[in-house]
């Protein structure tokens, strides 16, 4: 895969300048409230969940990118001149990212970030799984996989699975699975096929959006990365809301998917995110490949 030939957008140092304000602004106020516990040591098993499970730190989100194809005028003398991925820009004193030299040393990486983001949303999105993974990776638990209470109780979680078709397409999810849990699954999502099989529809592909966009780093704008972390942030509050963990404590009200209405509030949720993370994937795909394959 080549980047396609296009022209440099010059931005003047006052433009860049506040984008780059601007995103630092917008990061520190998606940030805000895990910099303040991990300040005062404490923890949040929702919100803390795309930084550990990504391991991500929020410093990193601060850090703004223009992408693929953008000239920064006046920027030599800037700090991000000594970045990774930076080079000499067209006119003196310039600075633009070096995207062939980041996809060719990364062709792999690259490679696949594009396929995941390509496939995944042509492909038709499902939504009959209503958020049971979460349920299953607790199915005739031996013991609590977290310190919350499960709001139905072991058996009463175990009764909900009992009375549906676990329907999880995707590894990273599925891996989680109890042992017992594993054989009610329609599909056997595994690593090698993920390309293949990953739909729009299920929400721990929409949250791998933000994981997708960081591993291209330098060629996604901020913007984008930043739109990729609350679209993350936003399903992984509707992924909690509908499992069987009991947050009440945490300000979460349930979406009681073991019910008529809980479902229909799931798939509701479920299908805006799923036009939101295509948005997002075809934004990256511009922004960053713009050489990438249609079909």
């Amino acid at each position: 895969m080549t980047l396609a030939t296009r022209t440099e957008t010059v931005l003047t140092r006052e433009q860049w300048h506040d984008r780059e304000q601007a995103h630092r602004t917008r990061a520190d106020e998606l940030t805000a409230g895990r910099r303040d516990r991990a300040a005062r040591g404490e923890t949040h098993p929702v919100d803390d969940f795309l930084y550990t499970y990504y391991s991500y730190k929020p410093g990193l989100l601060r850090r703004w990118h223009p992408g693929a194809g953008i000239e920064l005028a006046d920027a030599a003398d800037s700090a991000r001149a000594t970045w990774s991925w930076y080079m000499p820009g067209a006119t003196a004193g310039s600075l633009r990212v070096d995207a062939a030299g980041f996809t060719t040393v990364k062709s792999d990486l690259v490679a696949l970030c594009e396929r995941m983001l390509r496939l995944t949303a042509a492909r038709t999105p499902r939504f009959g799984c209503f958020g049971l993974h979460e349920w299953a990776m607790v199915y005739r638990a031996p013991e609590a996989r977290h310190a919350v209470p499960l709001r139905l109780g072991q058996a009463g979680t175990d009764d909900v699975v009992d009375a549906h078709e676990l329907r999880c397409t995707h590894i990273d999810a599925f891996r989680f699975f109890t042992d017992d849990a594993v054989p009610r699954n329609r599909f056997i999502p595994t690593r090698a096929e993920q390309p293949l099989h990953e739909q729009p529809g299920c929400l721990h592909a929409g949250m791998d959006v933000y994981k997708w966009v960081m591993k291209l780093g330098p060629l996604v704008p901020g913007e984008l990365m930043l739109d990729a972390f609350e679209l993350a942030r936003d399903i992984r509050a509707l992924d909690m809301a509908a499992s069987p963990y009991d947050l009440a404590d945490w300000g979460v009200a349930p979406v009681a998917i073991e019910t008529a209405e809980g479902k229909a509030e799931y798939v509701r949720q479920q299908r805006g995110f799923t036009e939101r993370g295509n948005a997002l994937r075809a934004a990256v795909l511009d922004a960053s490949l713009p050489g990438h394959s249609a079909g």
